[in-house]
């Protein structure tokens, strides 16, 4: 089956976040801000701490949900040309491959290391920073289902 990929500057960027969202590293970081946050707060409300170690907390989850929502998904969305072509993106029971004016690639299913869906893209992924995405606005109900079968 041959499906015809175009990618939208704003469903990519929304896609990406969460891509870097389910980083294994950054959930690490964002919970540890999060708890940090949370023993500071009720250290300030029983008055064992000063309140600028509070605001520093905040501050710092401030900051790292600025970059990791907004700014680092728009910067790999800059970077990385493969989201400005058409792609032509074929698939069968055994594997899929990706077309473009630049090139060609191909994988078989059982070089799909994980999978998962977010409301507008399939997340495929071959190694834990490899990965592709595919809009699902493109596919139809049945090769929704299809493709879903073959992860």
């Amino acid at each position: 089956m041959s499906i015809q990929i175009q990618y939208q500057k704003s469903q990519v960027i929304q896609g990406l976040r969460y891509h870097f969202i389910k980083q294994s590293e950054i959930k690490g970081l964002m919970l540890f801000v999060n708890v940090y946050a949370i023993i500071t707060a009720v250290l300030l409300f029983y008055k064992k701490i000063r309140p600028e170690l509070f605001l520093l907390g905040s501050l710092l989850w401030i900051v790292l949900m600025v970059f990791f929502w907004y700014l680092l998904p728009w910067l790999f969305y800059r970077r990385t040309l493969l989201f400005k072509q058409d792609w032509v993106f074929n698939f069968n029971t055994t594997g899929a491959s990706l077309e473009s004016e630049n090139g060609r690639a191909e994988w078989a299913w059982s070089e799909v290391t994980r999978f998962f869906e977010s409301p507008l893209f399939f997340h495929v992924y071959f190694a834990p920073k490899s990965f592709f995405i595919l809009p699902k606005a493109h596919f139809t109900y049945e090769d929704q289902q299809l493709i879903r079968s073959y992860f």
